[in-house]
């Protein structure tokens, strides 16, 4: 079995070639992914579904993990999240806190500012 370290390492890199069934089994089945900027989501299908619909205007984000801290169950990282999609990339700066249980990931809370994000999507000039 991974460490917390590990398993979130692995979840991060897996959006550099994504697959949302790959992505959401990383998750235990009542698990909360918040993005803060924006409402919650609970449980691996409605995470599995926001990762899909992501996916129709990004081809895929890679992370760069600038520095991570593991300290039993909790895993914290600060990262350079670059979204890639449409001929362009769109590097967005992430502080990331995660509870983990077992092998899944129980808590995905990121922070990071939602201007960059609507920027990206063509929502403001």
């Amino acid at each position: 079995m991974p460490t917390p370290d590990e398993l979130v390492r692995d979840m991060c890199r897996s959006w550099s070639d994504p697959d949302p069934d790959r992505i959401s089994a990383f998750f235990a089945e009542d698990a909360v992914y918040h993005n803060i900027p924006m409402e919650p989501l609970i449980g691996r299908p409605a995470i599995r579904d926001f990762i899909a619909g992501f996916l129709t205007t990004f081809d895929a984000i890679d992370f760069d993990i600038h520095h991570q801290v593991a300290n039993g169950n909790i895993v914290m990282n600060t990262r350079t999240d670059t979204l890639r999609g449409a001929g362009r990339t769109t590097p967005l700066p992430v502080m990331g806190f995660f509870e983990v249980a077992g092998d899944t990931i129980t808590t995905w809370h990121d922070y990071f500012d939602m201007a960059t994000i609507n920027r990206a999507f063509g929502l403001e000039g």
